[in-house]
């Protein structure tokens, strides 16, 4: 499986092994190889089940129909869909007359120039510089490490005030993210994802893991700061750019999921780039 991604190297966050590793329970994947492709499905709580789009070289709209039908005729979809297809695959489908191919906005990752989220010059981030020097005022220095096995039982407990804060048991998605988080905490050395923290008075109050996605580009999978300390996210975000991904061109910090507050945030960042993603289906 890690194998078939790593050679194809769909350039979605989705697509990459640990990604679907830590999110796997949430959406219930099930996969299976045909031939030269990798094949998924899943489904989010109660809702239907859908397929990810098949990974493996050219020519996968054959592959593409078969899941669809697949999941009409064997799992009783009424509308079957491919959820999150590259750019690639979209472009693919979209010859073939029996397929239906839209954007979906929601789930565009969002790619910035490393430089850009290190220096964050100029008027249009004015208020992330506003954010890290009010951090700075109220607690005049603070420890950036890297992660080590003695700081997952702080994290675990950040990201356990900042779910209290914004109700997690009440929210799927961000119940699910609070799964992925400690999965992708306990299993940071298996994944062979880099992670930083970040202490204040000697507490960790910030953790951030990401991997290499590309030669050329970094992906950011968990950011988490206490939420009672100004200018944390914005710090950890600087730092750990600075200090790990400056050697590469590109940070993806993946998608926004339709969630208003979470679009601006990442909006004023000012992307350089979406990753675009589509929903492919049978035409009716």
């Amino acid at each position: 499986m890690s194998g078939i991604l790593r050679d194809y190297r769909p350039g979605t966050s989705e697509f990459t092994f640990t990604n679907l590793f830590i999110w796997r329970n949430h959406y219930d994947f099930q996969w299976s190889v045909h031939r030269d492709w990798l094949c998924l499905i899943g489904r989010e709580g109660d809702g239907p089940c859908f397929a990810m789009g098949p990974a493996g070289p050219p020519g996968r709209t054959e592959v593409v129909v078969m899941l669809l039908e697949w999941l009409k005729e064997h799992k009783g979809i009424a509308e079957p869909c491919i959820e999150r297809a590259d750019e690639r695959l979209a472009l693919e489908s979209s010859s073939l007359p029996g397929l239906e191919v839209e954007e979906r906005r929601e789930h565009f990752d969002y790619v910035y120039l490393t430089q850009g989220l290190i220096d964050l010059a100029g008027n249009k981030h004015r208020t992330k510089r506003n954010h890290i020097n009010q951090f700075y005022r109220t607690y005049q220095s603070y420890v950036y490490e890297e992660l080590e096995e003695r700081h997952i039982g702080a994290c675990l407990e950040v990201q356990e005030k900042w779910c209290l804060a914004r109700r997690c048991k009440e929210d799927l998605n961000l119940l699910g993210e609070w799964e992925a988080t400690k999965e992708i905490l306990r299993s940071f050395r298996a994944l062979e994802v880099a992670g930083a923290v970040i202490l204040v008075d000697g507490e960790v109050k910030a953790f951030t893991l990401g991997e290499s996605m590309a030669s050329d580009m970094a992906v950011i999978h968990i950011e988490k700061a206490d939420p009672e300390v100004p200018g944390l996210y914005q710090l950890i975000n600087q730092q750990f750019c600075a200090r790990k991904w400056h050697n590469v061109k590109f940070v993806n910090r993946e998608q926004d999921l339709g969630i208003p507050g979470l679009r601006d945030a990442k909006l004023s960042y000012s992307p350089d780039h979406f990753v675009k993603k589509y929903r492919i289906t049978l035409k009716r």
